[in-house]
């Protein structure tokens, strides 16, 4: 009996870890276990599917923030909105040196959608991948089993992988559009060791390009396993009490006050650390 317990348990662990696939198999499309062998070509649609509403829906409120807006005595959610922005514009005037037309809109848009899909998190774990179950079930005849729903995008870790290399290419751009090619080539190479003495310094370029590759890379790396590693981190607890059964509310209520916390720390960090990092690509330092 404990046997089945434990494998009960882990089989329901599995399942709420596992993405909704879909990839090609001999030129046909297929879904979720018979993406197993499809290798890199495999598509999480539910993450694509959470992620890109999301967005979508922060789109939707901050434009529908913009055309209500009056000049008089602001209501409570112009009054919301404008505090948000007000934020991010303070972070990014004290954390950004450089001139950008481009960075505040940019971590405004990564605060709050990074936030809206952590803020996934709260919804109580077995909900909608149940719903998901059942209409799968119901309405195209699936096992319930067979049917995957993750509801946090930012517990994939392709997700934060993505973002973190959007702003890895913005920092290389940034880099080449103010230091130019050639500066950019310098600072990885003549930095940090630097010697007056031509030959010796030929001789300290492979030490350079090595120790500025690794932390120019390392800032995207460690954006996007931040981000992934704590939201993981939350919703495989949500998911061991959602396994205790009826009393997993009261527990799922506790849980989520803190969890309130981790949520809105870790939309801010990504963003100040997005502004930080754009703000040394664009000055020249060296």
């Amino acid at each position: 009996m404990a046997a089945g317990e434990e494998l009960t348990l882990s089989g329901h662990i599995q399942h709420h870890l596992t993405n909704a696939k879909m990839c090609t198999v001999d030129g046909s499309v297929a879904f979720n276990k018979a993406c197993s062998e499809a290798g890199f070509w495999t598509w999480h649609v539910d993450t694509l599917a959470w992620s890109i509403g999301l967005g979508l829906l922060f789109l939707w409120v901050f434009r529908s923030a913009a055309t209500k807006a009056t000049t008089g005595v602001p209501g409570k959610f112009q009054c919301f909105i404008e505090m948000v922005v007000e934020l991010v514009a303070t972070n990014v005037k004290d954390t950004y040196h450089g001139k950008s037309k481009l960075i505040a809109p940019l971590a405004l848009t990564i605060f709050v959608w990074v936030f809206l899909m952590n803020l996934m998190d709260l919804i109580p774990v077995d909900f909608l991948p149940a719903f998901a179950g059942f209409v799968g079930e119901q309405a195209l005849g699936m096992d319930s089993h067979d049917v995957y729903m993750k509801i946090v995008p930012t517990t994939d870790i392709n997700l934060t992988a993505a973002l973190a290399i959007g702003v890895f290419i913005l920092m290389i751009g940034y880099s080449i559009r103010i230091k130019g090619v050639l500066g950019f080539i310098k600072e990885l190479t003549l930095h940090p060791f630097s010697s007056k003495n031509v030959p010796l310094q030929i001789i300290l370029i492979p030490a350079n390009l090595l120790l500025e590759t690794i932390a120019l890379v390392a800032k995207p790396f460690s954006l996007a396993l931040r981000l992934f590693g704590n939201l993981y981190a939350g919703e495989m607890i949500f998911i061991l009490i959602g396994a205790v059964g009826l009393a997993q509310l009261p527990l799922h209520f506790v849980w989520a006050v803190f969890h309130i916390l981790v949520i809105v720390l870790q939309a801010f960090v990504f963003m100040m650390l997005t502004i930080v990092y754009l703000s040394m690509a664009s000055s020249d330092n060296h």
